[in-house]
């Protein structure tokens, strides 16, 4: 933990200079990290505050917030998972962290109804005055499955050449099959295919009666040339709205391995040809990802900027898991445009760094602002998000405060709800830690270690040795089988380093 040391030196040479630099930040976003201002305004303005007295706070203590959209995405931590297993370590640009902690199940109280419980928890770490603070958002649980609304999921499956590889398209037409028969009779599929065009081999399809020609349209698919991921995306969007049902969650589901050679290759691009149908219908996008040679970073935005979300899956275990259990069991909806903003408190608060969510970051004044994008997030979900969080020495009192907003997904009614902690509920270590919590940790200093040697969150273990022997005592502890795996890989990266 040199660096965090080295900064505590600096913090105290740079001392005289620090209204300067709190002048000129203005309203640049400090997600990732901050010295806190005055204790005046620490915690987020409710809505009836006075805007201008809001204001006045945000020009005068620019830097005591730190604002996200939600992300339930999860697939840069299977992809590095697939990576290691190969015997590769992953591009440090694929690697996410708020996607390897949110792998994780949490044991976060649930809400009764729609929305959000907020749950804010720490535990201190051994670099002196330094603490790992984890916010913890969850959506009640799984309705069972009559009670949700039917479904309307247009399938976009990519046929291209690299598809052939075992393990993608084999691998998405098993899936599909199996999910064809767990689907309600009131719900309905549709089936585009894309290579270097795009058509569609199956129009918006009631599951009742018609099954076996699902099943045949299914099994027809076969790889063919380049891969036009735009035109995929674009008519799969088209066959969504032609094939919309009103009452339904209407939803369009990308499986490729994101490797696009012909047509538009940006996200932008492609998702401002569909961006009317996205924003009229509120038609989400569901992208997953296949393949050892995986176009991540196109996925990753597709997704974000698509109102939804990504997974990745390289065996037939995770694919059913994908298909034939979330999938089906997290179509609805609870809640749109969702983001969270942490007011630390300046009083007991010294600096503090929000770990991953780089993309997800939001202007802080902009969080009331409901034009602006957030996340989309169903039942069943859980969201995490990790702090490294310097308290000034012996502060007392309270520490932060975490507040969630999301629209209704049927009314967009505004709504929020908030969570505080003390100082004086911090574990006084990771090892006092519940166990969800340490599997929080260990999954933010993986991804750390594979981004960036592992030395950018206070308390990291000593390489990935002693990470391992930290995964597989909670392994054993926990009893589960996530947990196992998530050792697994630590070793597997334990063993390439040497």
């Amino acid at each position: 933990m040199e660096r965090y040391r080295t900064r505590k030196l600096l913090l105290a040479l740079t001392a005289a200079s620090g209204l300067l630099l709190t002048a000129c930040s203005g309203g640049a976003d400090s997600s990732g990290g901050s010295k806190a201002a005055d204790r005046d305004g620490y915690s987020a303005p409710s809505r009836g505050d006075d805007l201008s007295e809001q204001e006045d706070d945000r020009r005068e203590n620019p830097r005591h917030l730190s604002t996200f959209a939600l992300d339930v995405d999860t697939a840069s931590y299977d992809y590095a998972r697939r990576s290691l297993a190969d015997g590769r370590f992953p591009d440090p640009s694929t690697v996410r962290p708020e996607e390897f902690v949110n792998s994780f199940r949490q044991d976060y109280e649930r809400p009764d109804g729609d929305g959000f419980s907020v749950t804010v928890d720490g535990a201190r770490t051994d670099d002196e005055d330094w603490s790992l603070v984890r916010v913890g958002l969850a959506t009640r649980t799984e309705e069972r499955a009559g009670e949700r609304p039917p479904a309307a999921l247009t399938f976009v499956i990519d046929v291209s050449g690299s598809m052939a590889e075992p393990g993608r398209l084999d691998l998405a037409q098993e899936s599909l099959a199996v999910m064809t028969d767990r689907l309600r009779d009131d719900d309905s599929v549709a089936l585009v295919a894309f290579s270097d065009e795009a058509e569609t081999v199956l129009p918006m399809t009631r599951l009742d009666g018609n099954r076996d020609e699902i099943h045949d349209a299914i099994a027809e698919l076969e790889t063919r040339n380049s891969t036009n991921l735009g035109a995929g995306v674009e008519t799969g969007y088209e066959q969504a709205v032609e094939g919309l049902r009103e009452g339904a969650t209407n939803r369009v589901v990308l499986v490729s391995d994101a490797l696009a050679n012909t047509g538009d290759t940006d996200a932008d691009a492609i998702l401002e040809r569909i961006s009317g149908e996205r924003r009229e219908h509120g038609i989400t996008l569901f992208g997953v990802g296949v393949g050892s040679d995986y176009g991540d970073a196109l996925m990753e935005n597709l997704a974000d900027k698509g109102d939804g979300h990504t997974v990745y899956v390289s065996d037939p275990g995770e694919a059913r898991k994908v298909f034939c259990e979330q999938l089906p069991r997290h179509i609805d909806l609870t809640a749109r445009d969702a983001k969270a903003q942490v007011a630390f408190d300046p009083g007991t608060v010294e600096e503090f760094h929000l770990i991953g969510y780089d993309n997800r970051r939001v202007a802080d004044e902009d969080f009331r602002d409901d034009r602006v994008d957030g996340g989309e997030v169903g039942p069943g979900h859980t969201v995490t998000a990790l702090y490294a969080v310097r308290t000034e020495p012996g502060a007392e009192g309270h520490l932060a405060t975490a507040t969630v907003r999301w629209l209704d997904p049927d009314t967009r009614d505004p709504h929020e709800e908030s969570g505080d902690l003390e100082t004086d509920a911090l574990h006084d270590s990771l090892r006092d830690a519940p166990s969800r919590f340490q599997v929080t940790a260990v999954a933010a200093y993986f991804a750390d270690a594979l981004r960036s040697g592992g030395d950018g969150i206070p308390g990291a273990p000593r390489g990935f040795g002693e990470l391992a022997d930290r995964a597989r005592a909670l392994a054993d502890r926990t009893g589960d089988g996530a947990v196992d795996e998530l050792a697994e890989a630590v070793e597997q990266a334990a063993r390439r380093r040497g």
